[in-house]
């Protein structure tokens, strides 16, 4: 389809407006490598908060939504639902232990935590692991997103879409760094949150459709509406086949064991690094609070309806590919559902809808560039190629590898064929290593090689079951079972390295300790023969402070799910149900105001 003029007015104004904040910022980010990938560590909590949700606000996420509702209904979405309770978790436990790091990357934290070459070689590794390799896989999911926007929309051929995006993204992002993308962030966001509610009103509204008592009583749609995935059969409920896949595995394995961007445990990547940018642990913790409950509260569920309107649009994947006949038939899959229904959205509507999917993209995207130029700078170039490296030299290197990075995610993408697809493959590569995440804070024996086990270990697994398996001939296995076995195989593994390795020396393990002040039983055995041998620790954590956290995040999980199911019985009608969850969810917030000052934070 053709934008009108109007559209093309709106979509070329975002574009100048943002590419004037990167040159407004360009030279307050290019004095330090510190305000380039930090912004000065002098930034408020509402817009590290917002910058987070901007960067989770990408294209491919409500694709990825919409291939889930298709093939699973809305209780689909407990796959990603549930790490929540990990977001949580960072939230009162976490975010402040990070803020007091110091650290100017989460991947430095090896070398204050862990002793010896060991440390060495796995921040180096870690660096380019996940800032190149890892991250480069992310952002072709993103960029494969565009691609399909790009054709549906815009009649656009995939080289030119990427090349679109590539040029303006990195214009900003490498001439401003963090400061520049937290301040897009916030413009971003507001544009992609309103573009997905107008699309979502008028979607909802179309003939076909015949608004919400039409969508949710069409026949395509009615057994998608579940908020829990529980299914019926003549023979009772087919618990094997919906309720433990779906939401047991993820509440019961998923959110502590598996490593995945933007909820990992216990907190990384460029969650981590706006932690390191707050003012103070206050701040770490309350932009992390407002990211979780945006994140999970607020925008769902115009993804959903649209997902669930496509249904009686386009009923199977044939309708798509019928109606956008030019569209490469490789890349066709549920995912590409979104964007087609967005070609029904009118002229003006269409051009914020538009640049508002360009912002979900540009935000993702200039997030993920600097931070994986932050890994490749600070954990590779400057601690293993030139140390003595100048500020300068150091913002100049951060702007190639921001180059370089959008180069290779480009070349990803085109390989790529659905959102859902590299979701679980990144799953099941991060399967069993998230507990190592959590314990090596509270627990002084998790060393370097625990986590060289649990990577090496799980990326083997995730390789053998995806590749390996499907080539000798076995069917794929599902989802769950993989991820359980990934899970168990590695966790096993780190385990028994984690005891016959040496533990890190007693120099290292009593300054991480001093620094940081995590508390909990875990440290004992570090406290006590500090004591012994005459180098008392002051035991600084408030007693009690780790249980309360664990507390908030219950009650704080709590309020966010209730304010998903209240949102979502209200839409269906069913007033008693909504009402319900709303007062758990004021009951929630109620206690987490209460209980805030008690919290130890400065």
């Amino acid at each position: 389809m053709a934008l009108a003029w109007i559209d093309w007015v709106i979509v070329l104004g975002f574009f100048a407006i943002i590419l004037l904040v990167g040159v407004l910022v360009s030279k307050k980010a290019g004095s330090s490598s510190t305000e380039y990938f930090l912004g000065g560590r002098s930034m408020p909590w509402w817009l590290l908060g917002v910058s987070m949700v901007a960067t989770t606000f990408s294209t491919d996420t409500p694709n990825l939504v919409t291939d889930i509702v298709r093939t699973n209904g809305v209780s689909g979405n407990w796959v990603w639902w549930a790490f929540l309770l990990t977001g949580m978790l960072t939230v009162f436990v976490y975010a402040k232990l990070w803020r007091r790091s110091s650290v100017m990357t989460d991947i430095e934290f090896y070398e204050i935590r862990y002793s010896g070459k060991t440390a060495a070689f796995l921040r180096g590794f870690r660096a380019i692991y996940l800032g190149v390799f890892f991250n480069v896989m992310i952002m072709g999911t993103v960029s494969l997103a565009a691609i399909k926007i790009g054709g549906v929309l815009l009649n656009l051929s995939p080289a030119k879409t990427i090349l679109i995006a590539m040029v303006v993204t990195v214009v900003y992002c490498g001439l401003g760094g963090i400061r520049s993308v937290l301040i897009t962030d916030f413009i971003l966001f507001s544009f992609a949150m309103f573009g997905a509610v107008a699309a979502a009103v008028i979607v909802c509204r179309l003939p076909q459709v015949g608004g919400l008592s039409g969508l949710f009583n069409h026949a395509n749609v009615m057994d998608k509406l579940s908020l829990i995935p529980v299914a019926k059969s003549e023979s009772g409920f087919k618990f094997m086949e919906t309720f433990i896949p779906v939401m047991l595995i993820p509440i019961a394995v998923q959110w502590w064991s598996v490593w995945y961007p933007g909820a990992e445990p216990g907190g990384g990547g460029y969650l981590v690094q706006r932690m390191l940018s707050a003012k103070d642990e206050k701040n770490a913790i309350g932009a992390t609070l407002l990211f979780n409950a945006c994140h999970y509260a607020l925008r769902p569920w115009p993804w959903i309806l649209v997902a669930l309107a496509s249904l009686v649009v386009f009923p199977d994947i044939s309708a798509i590919q019928e109606r956008f006949p030019h569209v490469d038939p490789a890349i066709v899959k549920n995912d590409i559902a979104y964007p087609a229904m967005l070609t029904y959205l009118p002229t003006g509507i269409m051009g914020i809808v538009v640049a508002s999917l360009i912002a979900a993209y540009m935000s993702t995207m200039a997030s993920h560039l600097n931070w994986g130029s932050s890994y490749v700078v600070n954990d590779f170039y400057k601690r293993f190629i030139k140390s003595d490296a100048s500020e300068k030299e150091l913002v100049r290197i951060g702007r190639i590898s921001t180059v370089l990075l959008m180069i290779l995610a480009a070349f990803i993408a085109l390989l790529l064929q659905n959102a859902l697809q590299a979701f679980r493959i990144l799953l099941q590569i991060g399967a069993g290593t998230g507990l190592i995440f959590i314990l090596r804070w509270f627990w002084w024996r998790i060393n370097a090689w625990t986590e060289i086990t649990g990577m090496i270990v799980s990326f083997i697994i995730a390789f053998y079951l995806e590749i390996v398996h499907v080539r000798l001939g076995h069917a794929p296995l599902p989802g769950h079972i993989g991820l359980v076995m990934g899970v168990s195989i590695t966790s096993i593994c780190w385990l028994i390295v984690t005891f016959l390795t040496k533990p890190d020396d007693d120099g290292t393990l009593r300054g991480f300790y001093r620094l940081v002040r995590p508390g909990g039983p875990g440290w004992n055995v570090v406290l006590k023969k500090a004591q012994a041998e005459g180098d008392p620790i002051t035991q600084t954590a408030t007693k009690g402070d780790l249980p309360r956290g664990i507390l908030c995040m219950v009650v704080g999980c709590l309020a966010v799910y209730s304010a998903i199911f209240a949102a979502g019985y209200y839409m269906y009608g069913q007033i008693l149900y909504g009402a319900i969850f709303t007062a758990i969810m004021v009951g929630g917030i109620v206690f987490l105001i209460s209980i805030w000052g008690k919290l130890e934070m400065k």
